[in-house]
């Protein structure tokens, strides 16, 4: 390695790449080494991998979740509307000052760290690979939520005006390059000192992302894609690059129950190899690697004084309680014997079945084991000593743009809660910092990815096989049939939840202008303009960008 070439390099692409985009990210000068050597390179690239923790672990799943049908936001006699931050999302009503999409800053500081890596002058390639794939994940987050956006490759620089946005289908074409030249170069490695960083196999997951919604991206317009009417001519390579993961044999839906994939010891469980599911991985942990905060918005309000609490303990901290389940996904959730219903707090007062309960609108929540994270027979209790029972449905005080349930127990109790990502009471009471490592991609996803290439295809047995896979896993009822693409939307719908991933499913399935709790055509501040199937332009990146422009209808 050419090491002062590194360290002059590193500093003069940094100053000369935020001089010429504005791209708010400071010149990166600091190491946790002494320059040049293995240890600063290797923090230098820690930086990268991890550049992400603090957004994933709140504002980009409020950004995600809030816009899809999955959750809804709710206020609590005006606390937590936050100026409108959570609601806007439940309404796609989007508001470009709006604290919940305030992260794309923290993605092009990830590009400009991935570029001092790669425009450096080491010789290992196993650092400048997966800079490389990390500046294509930056890229392809910045793609899905904005459109248009900068091509950063700095090899190119002379030759893109990098103060302007490139057209999506030229950044998708870009992708696509990109990721085919470095899914040779990477390791496949996914566990060990490996685990959490880039390998392959997420190289090809996120290829097959890109690939199954390739209409998407490539549309002349956000709002021109028309979900029934569009082709996909990359249905062939997207069903490749799954067949290419699957036949690696490195992943596995089990050997765990579903509902441990995503508690608290899943970094344990994924090293330890019984979670074989975690293609790439954000790593996270109460104290040391903090910002998972899921528990805090999801929990319900007044869960300090449940003792125990649904968790199997009492938590010493209170829950925001502001993110809560829309009526209409709870539906989805219908499956007999599916393990997955077991993580929907009061779904089903029948701990033998779990069959979503049509007969009533008030659903009893159960204390779980916290070492099983099965339901027991002990009933919850609130701070009144009566059993708690969360509603499905979710009824406000004034139909108004807070999304005003009222601050009491009547409205703490609107909407169903999960434990997908289980809290511990350790954790939790570290600033409401989960241990929860978040996956980003999974084996379960390639498996039903090709699924819908193939059924997209036309109808298929082997499709029917994959979903079947999933459902088998997860104990649930197979499918006699080959699937349609609504009975795979709704699939993807139960198996991810809560991954951050619906509201990129919504979009590629045409649901993502349904009506859904409050997203509905009568609630006057809802929003069913097709141009919200981006978001906006952050205004402090507009501030330092002077040249871009507002997403279209913003």
């Amino acid at each position: 390695m050419k090491l002062n070439k590194l360290i002059l390099a590193t500093g003069l692409f940094a100053v000369a790449f935020t001089s010429c985009t504005d791209l708010d990210v400071p010149v990166e000068s600091q190491y946790t080494a002494y320059p040049g050597t293995e240890e600063a390179l290797e923090a230098q690239m820690s930086g990268i991998f991890f550049q992400l923790r603090g957004m994933f672990g709140r504002r980009y799943m409020e950004a995600m979740a809030l816009s899809s049908d999955e959750y809804t936001s709710v206020s609590y006699g005006g606390n937590w509307y936050d100026n409108g931050a959570y609601a806007h999302p439940s309404l796609h009503n989007f508001g470009y000052e709006d604290a919940t999409i305030d992260w794309m800053g923290e993605l092009t500081s990830g590009i400009v760290k991935a570029n001092e890596i790669i425009d450096s002058d080491a010789d290992e390639a196993r650092y400048i690979a997966p800079a490389r794939a990390m500046r294509a994940y930056f890229t392809f987050i910045m793609m899905d939520c904005w459109g248009d956006v900068p091509i950063n490759d700095s090899k190119l620089s002379s030759e893109i005006d990098l103060e302007k946005r490139q057209p999506r289908a030229d950044v998708a074409r870009w992708l696509e390059s990109e990721l085919k030249a470095i899914i040779p170069l990477l390791s496949t490695e996914t566990t060990g000192d490996n685990y959490g960083k880039p390998n392959k196999y997420m190289a090809q997951a996120l290829l097959a992302k890109l690939y199954i919604n390739w209409p998407v991206y490539t549309a002349s317009s956000v709002a021109s894609y028309d979900a029934a009417s569009a082709t996909n001519e990359k249905l062939a390579d997207c069903i490749s690059v799954c067949d290419e993961i699957i036949k690696s044999g490195k992943f596995a839906l089990g050997p765990d129950a579903y509902r441990f994939k995503f508690a608290s010891d899943n970094t344990e469980r994924a090293q330890a190899g019984t979670v074989k599911d975690f293609i790439y991985v954000m790593p996270y942990h109460t104290t040391e690697q903090t910002g998972m905060q899921y528990g805090r918005s999801h929990s319900y309000k007044d869960v300090k004084n449940l003792n125990p609490s649904y968790y199997g303990e009492q938590l010493t901290n209170s829950g925001g309680g502001y993110v809560t389940m829309t009526p209409e996904f709870v539906k989805l959730f219908n499956l007999k014997g599916d393990e997955r219903n077991k993580l929907i707090v009061g779904l089903s007062e029948n701990l033998d079945d779990y069959r979503y309960a049509t007969g009533s609108d008030e659903n009893t929540a159960f204390v779980l084991d916290p070492e099983t994270l099965l339901p027991t027979s002990q009933v919850v209790l609130d701070k009144e000593g009566n059993p708690l029972k969360l509603t499905r449905n979710i009824t406000l005080v004034e139909q108004d743009f807070t999304i005003n349930v009222g601050d009491n127990l009547t409205g703490w109790r609107q909407g169903l809660r999960n434990t997908k990502w289980h809290v511990t009471r350790n954790d939790y009471a570290n600033g409401r910092n989960q241990s929860n490592d978040i996956p980003l991609l999974r084996y379960a996803d390639v498996l039903l990815t090709k699924a819908e290439a193939l059924t997209r295809q036309g109808s298929s047995s082997e499709a029917k096989d994959l979903v079947n896979q999933v459902r088998a896993y997860a104990k649930a009822e197979q499918l006699d049939h080959n699937p349609s693409l609504n009975e795979i939307y709704e699939e993807r719908g139960r198996e991810f939840f809560d991954e951050n991933w619906r509201r990129n499913d919504m979009i590629r399935f045409g649901h993502f202008e349904d009506e859904y709790f409050p997203h509905y055509k009568s609630f006057p501040t809802a929003n069913f303009d097709k141009t919200r199937r981006v978001f906006p332009i952050s205004k402090g990146m507009l501030d330092l960008n002077p040249k871009w422009e507002q997403n279209a209808g913003y």
